[in-house]
């Protein structure tokens, strides 16, 4: 059955530090979870939103606050990861969508989505239990901008589901297999804007991983239609030209990692040196500082990471989250375009956090109009308190198959920890000793 606002009758210690005043809610030093340097973090408390918690497969368990803003839709804020056995690290502020542009080959239309339409008030689809098998969660959905004006009618519009992930690990080792399955949990909403269906979803792994993802169906423009050059044959023979377009979203993420400021950023790269050991080329893998405010591109081998140097794990490295982009169609806004020039696209960049920077463009303010602006405009501060615009582009061109309606198809990226812990943070019994060089290794 599903139920209203914050799920009170999940009675986990969670949810309990995140809804009353203790001694033993308050988060422990970041050692405690396998660094160094005391945490400055107050309780788990949710002013502004809605608590959510749940536990997984191995024990780990997330928490957040969750809300549902007129132009940005679903917002995550205060978000932590507790691995099995320890205490809750704050992994990130605050979690959203920063612009969702959409830009048809033909040059006939240009939407973005976030600023234009939003993803909240009506855009904000109620669900069903087609839609969500797991747990429908409502609350109250201005119709008109943040509710000063109109009703806000309270709807199920979240959707909270604990998925079988798949095979976690497996070892064979001495005739002995060791293995787990793990499981995540999904939030998903879902808005409509124009022909479209938007589905915002954030996948929280059981080992600490972040996916943060927009599927899209609903259906193709009944009045974008082009020629041969700008679309792709929908109807019979080489007739009705449905317009190629582009899905070009950014996030947001402003990070903690067990604090707030004192945050650093690294990009990593492998490039090939042109020498060949014994048995394969040789790679060149290094970490470079990013040290102000910056743009990048994505290309192979290539990641990011932001660290708190000086909050450490237990082998004394500094705990960090790797961003992964994976696939992407790169682009470049139209307004960035017009303001910066074409070749001034990103596919990630790294701003410090300023509460007046919250779309990656057509923000409103006098902060400026997108991430471009904030880069400049910060080019001569040091990184410190991390918020990384994170840019990934899926360019539809249409197929037969996308009527009626369109079937989903997705873009998103993944943000992996990286020396949170000093192991991973279910271990398997007998292999607790496992860290580093295995001491009897018969190599």
């Amino acid at each position: 059955m599903p139920r209203i606002a914050i799920r009170r009758r999940i009675a986990t210690a969670a949810v309990l530090c995140a809804l009353v005043a203790v001694p033993a809610c308050t988060e422990q030093p970041v050692e405690e979870v396998g660094g160094a340097g005391p945490s400055q973090e107050p309780r788990h408390e949710c002013p502004d939103g809605e608590p959510l918690a749940e536990t997984l497969s191995n024990d780990a368990a997330w928490q957040m606050c969750w809300q549902v803003e007129p132009q940005r839709g679903l917002v995550l804020t205060d978000i932590r990861y507790t691995p099995p056995g320890r205490e809750p690290v704050r992994i990130a502020v605050s979690l959203s969508l920063a612009q969702l542009e959409v830009p048809y080959d033909s040059g006939e239309r240009l939407t973005e989505d976030l600023t234009d339409a939003g993803f909240g008030g009506t855009a904000m689809q109620t669900l069903g239990e087609t839609e969500c098998v797991g747990e429908r969660i409502a609350t109250a959905v201005p119709n008109i901008g943040d509710g000063t004006h109109g009703s806000s009618p309270t709807r199920e519009v979240l959707c909270s589901e604990v998925r079988d992930a798949g095979l976690a690990y497996r070892l064979q080792d001495d005739g002995e297999v060791t293995a787990a399955r793990r499981t995540d949990l999904t939030l998903t909403t879902i808005s409509k804007v124009g022909w479209y269906e938007y589905l915002n979803t954030y996948t929280f792994g059981a080992d600490g991983s972040i996916r943060p993802s927009l599927g899209a169906t609903g259906d193709l423009s009944p009045v974008d239609y082009t020629d041969h050059d700008h679309g792709s044959a929908v109807g019979p023979g080489d007739t009705d030209h449905a317009a190629s377009h582009s899905h070009n979203a950014v996030w947001r993420v402003h990070w903690a990692l067990g604090g707030r400021g004192g945050l650093a950023v690294e990009q990593y790269d492998a490039d090939p040196t042109g020498r060949a050991g014994p048995e394969s080329p040789i790679l060149a893998g290094r970490l470079t500082p990013l040290t102000e405010p910056s743009t990048a591109r994505w290309t192979d081998r290539r990641w990011w990471r932001v660290l708190a140097p000086d909050r450490r794990n237990a082998d004394n490295h500094p705990i960090s989250y790797q961003i992964d982009l994976g696939g992407t169609d790169g682009f470049t806004f139209v307004r960035d375009q017009e303001r910066h020039g074409a070749e001034t696209g990103y596919d990630i960049a790294f701003t410090n956090a300023d509460e007046c920077e919250v779309f990656a463009v057509a923000n409103r303010g006098a902060c400026g109009d997108g991430v471009l602006d904030y880069v400049a405009d910060g080019a001569d501060e040091p990184l410190d308190d991390v918020v990384s615009w994170v840019a990934v582009g899926y360019h539809h061109v249409p197929r037969d198959e996308d009527q009626s309606p369109m079937e989903m198809h997705w873009q998103g990226f993944t943000m992996t920890p990286r020396g949170l812990l000093a192991q991973r943070p279910d271990v398997p019994a007998g292999r607790e000793d496992l860290n580093g060089r295995p001491q009897d290794a018969e190599y």
